[in-house]
């Protein structure tokens, strides 16, 4: 079995590399929907060198199957946002322990110790139903910053903003966490000036406002709150772990998540860097579930192994992938 501990203190690639694969073999060998779609498509063990070998799980089977590598009871279930009438997604957890774990460390790999710093959350979308992870998290977060104006806002501007500024003039690092049209609806009401505190946009805008690309809103975000740059964390139901962007959309992954891109002709072709593809995430704290997934995500990874998202499938269709997914 393939322990937390090791998972959670990957040095090196080689180290990356090496989990990687056990983690692989594992699945193949306990998650019955990975290993029907590897049998499909005629990958065994055998078969899997290297890490570019092995199969991604499209992400919509968290829509229509139980992807799970464990017969422990269900301790949690995260569940997708979706529109009226849709499918959502339902990712599995049987050790919590594992989520908590991989933020709490990816927080202190970016951003240092979470008792540094003051979180506000501006997430109403997200309040308003049950069962995310993004949620779940940054209530972890505001519960061990131990700072007493740590909580959420909903559409309390004034105070939030009230805060801010007396945060600021303490000089108190502070993190401000929205979904986008949240944070656009701030700043078309106030004009601040924020030297302590980071921004941190969460995507979205959940239906609220016309979609904007990224760099128009990041600098509508940085003129109004005054700041240098707009940070944003990139995750999603599916996985435990985050990536984080501190600035210019460029994101870093922790040391235990890697991004590749695929062919968006031919979905089982991993591609070379800086070109644009189908975003694949190995999450290797998805260890209980999968920990190969394609995302329906188009971006391009750099050769530093940084990443951007550049966009979405059409109809979130991912061409050769989809052998199971109906």
């Amino acid at each position: 079995m393939i322990s937390k501990d090791a998972i959670f203190n990957i040095k090196s690639n080689a180290e990356f590399d090496a989990i990687a694969l056990d983690v692989f073999k594992f699945q193949f060998k306990h998650n019955k929907v990975y290993r029907s779609f590897c049998d499909l498509l005629y990958k065994h063990p055998s078969d899997i060198k290297r890490v570019s070998d092995i199969p991604f799980l499209p992400i919509q089977f968290f829509k229509s199957r139980k992807v799970l590598s464990s017969n422990l009871p269900i301790e949690k279930t995260f569940t997708s946002s979706g529109t009226t009438g849709s499918i959502t997604s339902k990712h599995l957890l049987t050790d919590l322990n594992l989520y908590e774990e991989s933020y709490l460390k990816a927080f202190r790999h970016f951003y240092g110790n979470i008792e540094d710093y003051v979180v506000l959350a501006l997430l109403p979308s997200y309040l308003e139903r049950d069962g995310s992870s993004l949620i779940y998290m940054v209530n972890d977060l505001i519960e061990k910053s131990k700072q007493a104006e740590s909580g959420f806002y909903l559409n309390n501007h004034n105070e939030l903003v009230n805060t801010l500024k007396s945060l600021e003039v303490k000089q108190q690092k502070t993190l401000l966490i929205g979904v986008s049209f949240a944070l656009l609806d701030v700043v078309e009401k106030f004009q601040l000036n924020l030297k302590h505190t980071v921004v941190m946009e969460t995507g979205g805008m959940k239906g609220r406002r016309k979609e904007m690309i990224r760099q128009e809103l990041h600098q509508t975000l940085k003129a109004g709150f005054g700041v240098h740059e707009i940070h944003s964390e990139y995750g999603m139901t599916e996985l435990l772990s985050q990536a984080y962007s501190q600035g210019n959309g460029i994101f870093q992954c922790p040391p235990w998540m890697k991004v590749l891109t695929r062919d968006t002709e031919d979905a089982l072709t991993i591609q070379t860097a800086n070109k644009t593809g189908g975003i694949n995430v190995i999450d290797l704290a998805n260890l209980n579930s999968c920990a190969f997934i394609a995302t329906q995500d188009l971006g391009k990874v750099n050769n530093h192994g940084e990443f951007e998202i550049i966009g979405r499938f059409d109809n979130s269709d991912i061409r050769g992938c989809n052998l199971m997914a109906l």
